[in-house]
């Protein structure tokens, strides 16, 4: 990668940012596609936030923002404009600046990211059984993205019913040709399962449903990304189901940001960087 006068740049704010794996993912990604393009780290506390939106919004060779914790409700309020994803779930995790218009537009890409991962490994949603464990902010705009594939049923579980039954609300309202409603967890009968929750970044995590409840041949989908099988995953091979990591949610979110951002990406140079997910 040789960065010169025409690089466009994009830029990642969290605080803290030395986990993030955006920027080598990108970075790796478009070398590779031969985009004149590149992502860089910018660790931004949340005091900081707006003088940092105000100012990196000068730079005419600057096409926008990936945002992470703990910006993604924050800049809700920094931008002139959301998309439709982004005003329903409250949340950004990319936004470009519309110097034609001179705000912010801000969008939410957790949900398109999950669906365009599950279609490049060739899973598709329309006429399945689904059901989502969690509602919280990725939880939201992944139950969206689902239901805009027509399942024949999306139930949500959460760990507060109040919050899973004003989600499903939320969504039928929207999409009232469908059944979408809050369920209590249980996965048997169900065609596809999918972990919006955090648990399974450890080995110690609980597991979000009773596996023994699984059936065999549901797919089970991770939003939870790290090497090798969650204990969820690990369980659901157990009982004979067939698995989707949450590698292929994050390859389909950076397809889908830079596409928002106007760097045109790939996905099969995605996945060649860190390779195929389990």
């Amino acid at each position: 990668m040789q960065i010169d006068g025409h690089t466009r740049l994009v830029g990642i704010i969290a605080a803290p940012v030395a986990h993030v794996r955006t920027p080598q993912l990108f970075n790796a990604s478009v070398a590779r596609q031969g985009l004149n393009a590149a992502c860089v780290p910018f660790h931004v506390e949340p005091a900081q936030l707006p003088a940092f939106l105000a100012g990196v919004a000068g730079a005419q060779n600057f096409d926008g923002l990936v945002v992470t914790i703990p910006h993604k409700e924050a800049v809700v309020a920094a931008c002139g404009a959301l998309t439709e994803t982004a005003r329903l779930v409250g949340s950004v995790n990319a936004m470009r600046f519309d110097r034609a218009q001179g705000h912010w537009l801000g969008g939410n890409f957790d949900g398109d990211g999950f669906v365009a991962g599950l279609r490049e490994r060739g899973h598709r949603l329309a006429g399945k059984r689904v059901l989502q464990l969690g509602a919280g902010g990725a939880g939201k705009s992944m139950a969206y993205a689902i239901a805009r594939e027509q399942p024949a049923e999306l139930v949500i579980h959460n760990r507060s019913a109040a919050k899973a039954a004003e989600l499903a609300a939320s969504l039928q309202a929207i999409l009232p040709a469908l059944t979408i409603r809050a369920g209590d967890g249980d996965p048997a009968g169900f065609d596809v399962v999918v972990n919006a929750t955090a648990l399974g970044l450890r080995d110690t995590d609980a597991l979000p449903l009773p596996a023994a409840r699984l059936g065999a041949g549901t797919l089970v989908c991770e939003a939870v990304v790290r090497d090798g099988d969650t204990p969820l995953l690990k369980a659901a091979r157990e009982q004979g189901c067939a698995v989707h990591h949450g590698q292929w949610m994050l390859y389909g979110q950076i397809v889908e940001i830079a596409r928002f951002l106007g760097v045109g990406l790939e996905a099969a140079f995605v996945e060649r960087i860190l390779g195929p997910a389990a």
